[in-house]
């Protein structure tokens, strides 16, 4: 299968909300081998030190068909929020 497009909700601390969509990840549209594995670093920029952001990738499997995989709602900080 083939990672195509993605989609994000990027939520703010204040609850503003941004979406991004676009082709593949990071410049890429990685082909995965059941079972495999495709890491990658993104960021995402916020007015506030906190923020959500949650999305889906779109996929098309070998087969040629479509499909959606969910991202659940993940927690954002900026680096050194925490520290």
């Amino acid at each position: 299968m083939q990672l195509r497009r993605r989609h994000w909700i990027i939520t703010d601390g204040n609850g503003d909300t941004e979406e991004v969509e676009g082709e593949g990840v990071v410049g890429e549209q990685p082909v995965l081998a059941p079972g495999a594995i495709h890491e990658y670093t993104s960021g995402a920029i916020i007015e506030t030190p906190f923020g959500t952001m949650e999305g889906s990738y779109q996929m098309i499997g070998d087969d040629g068909r479509g499909f959606d995989i969910a991202i659940p709602r993940f927690r954002l900080e900026r680096p050194g929020t925490l520290q």
